[in-house]
């Protein structure tokens, strides 16, 4: 690899922390469906992950028409309020801006890039992102693993030339399946087991640049 990575952000649990209004929305659709709301251990498992992939384990169904129900009562809530019950964690804006100056900044999100796009905005983080990538509403880009191909075609970049940072097991799977690197951030949803497949784990968002730096100037087959 010759120059700057190309550098991509989870966004929910490593920009900014959007537990209240993703928990809420979900509990909005399960009341909606005569399901109890479960515990906020469970719910917090919810942020990271795709919402199909979660409401069929919270319904323990496969069944789409069902999933697709949740998916519905659950955006009633999100589209009208859900997205803004969100901040940004302290330190953010400040590693995005400085990472920014030298290289390409992308958000790969398995949130469906409308409110993902809006959430960047509101919360005035989209001077530093060229373009956020997010899931469809359809549901065919849910998987990261897939999100993050289309990303690299779509801009041209060589995904072994690129780094995602994510909080989740999703972010570094992603990563590793296009022969990318993957920090793991621990200020979110993740658990360091969790993210034990990283190149690197930060605990703080003043750490990102530092390990931006180190991974840059090793070969992509590097650990």
């Amino acid at each position: 690899m010759s120059g700057a990575l190309t550098v991509l952000f989870d966004l929910d649990g490593t920009l900014t922390d959007n537990y209240p209004g993703i928990a809420r929305s979900i509990a909005h659709a399960l009341d909606g469906m005569g399901v109890p709301t479960p515990t906020p251990e469970v719910l917090r498992r919810c942020v990271g992950p795709p919402l199909r992939e979660s409401f069929a384990a919270l319904l323990d169904t496969r069944e789409p028409l069902v999933i697709e129900q949740a998916i519905a009562l659950y955006r009633e809530r999100y589209a009208d309020v859900g997205w803004r019950e969100n901040v940004v964690y302290d330190g953010v804006e400040e590693a995005l801006a400085r990472i920014a100056q030298s290289m390409p900044v992308y958000i790969c999100t398995s949130k469906p890039e409308v409110f993902a796009t809006r959430i960047v905005t509101l919360f005035g983080l989209s001077p530093y992102v060229r373009r956020v990538y997010g899931a469809d509403l359809a549901g065919t880009l849910d998987d990261k693993v897939k999100l993050f191909t289309h990303a690299a075609k779509t801009e041209g970049f060589d995904p072994e030339g690129a780094l995602l940072i994510g909080d989740r097991a999703h972010d570094v799977r992603a990563a590793r399946m296009n022969g990318a690197r993957a920090i793991g951030v621990l200020w979110g949803y993740g658990s360091r087991d969790e993210l034990a497949d990283a190149h690197a784990i930060v605990t703080a968002p003043a750490e990102i640049e530092g390990a931006v730096a180190r991974l840059n100037a090793r070969p992509p087959t590097s650990r």
